[in-house]
């Protein structure tokens, strides 16, 4: 048989399929650095494009937040204007109140009867004054109790004046203020507008 020698073809295939192997592996490596680069340049870019979204939204919710801001001073301001309405409504309608309870404690006030001090606070009226004798403070207190601006007259003290006169008395009483049922009406009408 002749003798053929295999062994040079064989360690050139052999170098060949190394050199194949190696550009297999280069190209392989290539490819996955360019897959990897391309995932990573997309993540990086979703990122951006998250944080981009993230920015416009929080100066989005600092403008709303503003003008939210704004909105509540304008309802307070409408709560205070409202209030202050409310109030001169009230005012309107009960000033005529006064200039009637003034009217008809003048028409109460029996002669000998003389008034000091008068102060109200809420429906509570304090009267103090001197009065000739003690029927004068009581004809007082009936003229309130059958007054329809006033009721419940309360003598809380009567004490001896003689530096008023030979009889005189001092005395304090208090009374509870009534609006009249013609002015309940018209303040329920006000309050209705």
């Amino acid at each position: 048989m002749a003798n053929i020698n295999l062994l040079p073809w064989r360690v050139k295939e052999r170098e060949k399929k190394k050199k194949d192997f190696i550009a297999i592996m280069f190209g392989v490596a290539v490819v996955t650095v360019v897959i990897a680069y391309l995932w990573i340049a997309n993540a990086n870019g979703k990122v951006d494009h998250q944080r981009q979204r993230n920015q416009m939204l929080k100066t989005e919710i600092a403008t709303l937040e503003s003008k939210v801001s704004e909105l509540n001073d304008l309802q307070q301001r409408r709560q205070d204007l409202l209030a202050l309405m409310k109030l001169i409504r009230d005012l309107e309608g009960t000033r005529s109140v006064i200039v009637h309870h003034f009217d008809e404690l003048v028409r109460a006030l029996p002669d000998g009867v003389y008034l000091t001090m008068v102060s109200r606070e809420g429906e509570l009226m304090s009267i103090e004054g001197f009065a000739e004798s003690n029927n004068r403070v009581s004809s007082f207190m009936r003229n309130l109790d059958a007054s329809e601006w006033y009721s419940e007259p309360n003598l809380a003290s009567v004490d001896a004046a003689p530096q008023q006169g030979g009889q005189a008395n001092a005395f304090s009483m208090t009374v509870k203020t009534i609006v009249s049922k013609a002015q309940q009406a018209l303040q329920e009408q006000q309050e209705e507008q």
